[in-house]
């Protein structure tokens, strides 16, 4: 197997200059760098991680703890992180925190005995406890697609947030249902706690107050974030007195829920009520109507929360900062519009 010092011999370059070109730890010129990169090449060098790790301190490891990872929103997020790892020499190690508080900070608590240099999290309803372990060791965090507010006795807390807007893009489905005359439009609401479950009831409530209309509280109901809480809260919406003529999905496992829900009582989408969705999905547009939906630049939140992370990284003592990326409304058809040739719409 191939040293270092068989790569330095190769290159004509000392073992000191291999290491800076391997561990990326100090400039070397264009052409001696090319020079040590052919060498490895040809002799088939790889690097001993764990020795490096040894002296540096670091793993050039990510860890990733993001709930639902067979949503199709968290796995295109997944490929975005993974990439940005990739691009920049980094291994990733994934965990699924299930949206439980307790299972969150012991996955937590686990991917930093495993020495990751940092963290990519997607916080749960109840983030308490990871934050209190993230302060207490200093762990290098990006919050991911839900912002966090740090509890008051954590001041020094230093952590970025990367995430897609949320509450005007959430307006902008209830502004465009009630331009096609509906009065009574209702929200299924994600999981109470999540900051996105916040932001877009408020973007629901701007929208309808933008349109002048008046807030029922019977028309927002909570889907918790999943298909099977979707289909009961849209089942609770049609069986009001005054059930509602429009509906707002916020989140793509919700849509499918209240699909389902929907079909069970022989209704048809938009002929006898349509239908708008947080989250656009690889098929939304497969579906008979195609589906009216707000599109996350996912893979795009990824690749970024690897990038705050890694800036992270090069500078600890710098601000938080939270990054929120533009979303598109993508207009279709199940919302009673004709079919034709609508242009998505980025929406901020």
């Amino acid at each position: 197997m191939a040293t270092m010092a068989d790569v330095a011999r190769s290159a004509g370059v000392s073992v000191a200059t291999v290491s800076h070109v391997v561990n990326d730890t100090r400039p070397v010129l264009p052409r001696t760098r090319q020079a040590v990169l052919d060498a490895i090449d040809r002799l088939g060098y790889t690097p001993n991680t764990l020795a490096r790790s040894l002296v540096t301190s670091r793993t050039r490891s990510i860890g990733l703890a993001v709930s639902a990872i067979s949503n199709p929103y968290f796995t295109e997020i997944l490929q975005g992180v993974e990439a940005g790892a990739l691009e920049h020499g980094y291994s990733l190690l994934i965990a699924d925190p299930h949206d439980d508080p307790d299972h969150e900070r012991k996955v937590v608590q686990l991917l930093h005995e495993r020495r990751v240099d940092g963290m990519i999290v997607a916080p749960s309803a109840d983030p308490r406890e990871l934050l209190a372990y993230l302060g207490r060791h200093e762990v290098p965090t990006v919050f991911l697609d839900r912002v966090v507010d740090p509890p008051a006795d954590s001041a020094a807390l230093r952590y970025d947030q990367v995430c897609a807007e949320s509450t005007e893009p959430t307006a902008r489905l209830v502004t465009h249902l009630a331009g096609l005359g509906h009065r009574r439009i209702a929200l299924v609401a994600g999981l109470p706690g999540l900051s996105t479950t916040r932001e877009r009831i408020a973007g629901y409530r701007h929208g309808l107050a933008a349109a002048g209309l008046g807030h029922d509280e019977r028309l927002v109901v909570h889907g918790d974030s999943e298909s099977a809480g979707a289909e009961r809260a849209t089942a609770a919406l049609l069986s009001l007195p005054a059930p509602p003529t429009a509906l707002v999905t916020a989140n793509n496992a919700m849509t499918i829920g209240t699909l389902r829900a929907l079909r069970d009582r022989g209704l048809s989408v938009p002929d006898d009520i349509a239908l708008c969705c947080f989250d656009d999905f690889a098929w939304a547009d497969l579906f008979a109507p195609r589906l009216t939906a707000i599109a996350q630049p996912s893979r795009e939140i990824g690749a970024q929360a690897v990038r705050v992370l890694l800036d992270r990284l090069a500078e600890p003592d710098r601000p938080g900062r939270t990054v929120r990326l533009p979303c598109t409304f993508v207009h279709r058809t199940s919302c009673g519009c004709p079919e034709g040739r609508q242009q998505p719409q980025k929406v901020e």
